[in-house]
């Protein structure tokens, strides 16, 4: 899951950020609202974790625009304001959660593993593709109840492509969406080439369907109905 933190206070921006990377997720950050606008308008996201209190603005100002632009974004507003008033304002405008400062990152992790849960899959834990038996909070795959070991950017391009089924996914997204902004400074995309190359190959050994397709010239396509 790739997630944006926009959060100005430089310390517990910095500990978010190492708590949620030790969890797996990809994230990348800004402390001000301009900077936040620079990189939706670049990138996409599963997640925004949103402070209300920036240094040019207001927070809330970014959620009715990105709700517009990207609905399937999940939005939790985090505030040092534990007021009624903000987290009503928050979630009419489009937020799914709001948690108040200060928390604990554990329950922050699960708020957002809970969202994406129903954003990308209407709330299942488990989802069930052919013989796949696929956990995002544990982060297993089995077939036939035996486990598929993966590395956590194969199980990442695993989701991805399955958030994304039949839809033809370029290798430029797939680098953005598993390594962020390092995307931008490589000069080729032999990574992106090899984690689907050893994703492909561990599906195709356990369940003998390929359910990953080159697309000539385009990306690639995971049809789970073939």
């Amino acid at each position: 899951m790739k997630i944006l933190l926009v959060e100005d206070e430089k310390n517990l921006r910095a500990t978010i950020i190492s708590f949620l990377k030790e969890e797996g997720y990809c994230c990348e950050q800004a402390d001000t609202i301009g900077l936040a606008l620079e990189k939706l308008s670049l990138y996409e996201y599963d997640c925004l974790l949103l402070d209300i209190g920036l240094p040019d603005g207001n927070g809330l100002d970014l959620i009715q625009k990105l709700k517009t632009e990207h609905p399937e974004t999940g939005i939790i507003v985090i505030s040092a304001k534990n007021s009624l008033e903000d987290k009503v304002t928050g979630l009419d405008l489009g937020a799914d959660d709001y948690i108040a400062k200060p928390f604990n990152l554990t329950e922050l992790n699960s708020r957002i593993k809970s969202i994406f849960r129903r954003i990308k899959f209407g709330g299942k834990k488990e989802i069930v593709i052919d013989c796949l038996h696929i956990f995002p909070e544990n982060r297993q795959v089995f077939v036939y109840g035996q486990l598929i070991v993966l590395t956590k950017k194969e199980f990442d391009l695993l989701i991805y492509f399955i958030s994304n089924p039949q839809r033809v996914l370029t290798k430029e997204a797939i680098a953005e969406h598993l390594w962020g902004d390092f995307a931008d400074s490589v000069d080729s995309f032999d990574f992106v080439y090899s984690q689907i190359k050893n994703l492909r190959h561990k599906l195709l050994e356990k369940t003998g369907i390929d359910y990953i397709q080159n697309i000539y010239a385009s990306g690639y396509s995971f049809n789970p109905n073939k």
